[in-house]
């Protein structure tokens, strides 16, 4: 199983309730709460058969025996496509990964069905293969008025039938951690498409491509 997440932030006391700093406000009063949550969360979910794709800002930037020791312990394969406040420069950090991009493109499969996907820290306006329904995985963002503006001018695109190839929406999702259908947990792909209300067929007529 593939499972997708982005901006844990992990040791940043600036996402926390009442920090002031006008970040996610998440629901916790300490950092060491936030961490016993999201590890039980994530630790109750994926397997170590499993693979996590971690879209960016795992942490803030500079090195941390905390961090180390709480990746450690976060089940599967994790592979990091790197974000803004990512910072790998501790060799222990960095081979606790599998592989570490700035941007993949890859292939999940639900019921038989193959779905094309870009992975990106940052949201991109056009990406590779989004008019054949190749769908874009990003983060960086939040729940902030940037990501609205973004989201927004996906829906003008959608807008525009001329720029489709066929007779699909162009579609993009926020796995930032903090977005309510996230909940703080890996979420596979079958999760955020029946999040967004988005009916998988038993088998699909064809699939994206990445020419």
């Amino acid at each position: 199983m593939n499972y997708y997440i982005s901006d844990l932030h992990f040791c940043c006391a600036s996402q926390l309730a009442g920090s002031g700093s006008g970040y996610d406000e998440r629901d916790y009063k300490t950092l060491e709460e936030m961490h016993t949550d999201m590890l039980a969360r994530w630790n109750r979910k994926v397997t170590n058969g499993d693979t996590v794709y971690i879209l960016g800002d795992l942490s803030k930037r500079g090195k941390s025996e905390e961090l180390i020791a709480l990746v450690a312990q976060l089940k599967g394969h994790k592979i990091l496509v790197h974000g803004n406040h990512d910072d790998l420069s501790d060799y222990r950090l960095r081979q606790l990964f599998e592989e570490v991009c700035n941007y993949k493109e890859i292939t999940d499969n639900i019921r038989g069905n193959a779905y094309k996907l870009v992975l990106c820290h940052y949201p991109i306006l056009f990406w590779n293969g989004q008019h054949r329904g190749n769908i874009l995985l990003y983060g960086h963002t939040h729940r902030s008025p940037e990501d609205v503006f973004f989201q927004d001018c996906i829906k003008r695109l959608n807008e525009r039938k001329d720029l489709h190839e066929e007779d699909q929406d162009f579609l993009a999702i926020n796995v930032g951690c903090m977005q309510p259908y996230m909940n703080y947990e890996p979420q596979s792909l079958k999760e955020l498409l029946e999040a967004r209300g988005i009916e998988i067929p038993e088998k699909r007529k064809k699939e994206g491509n990445f020419r």
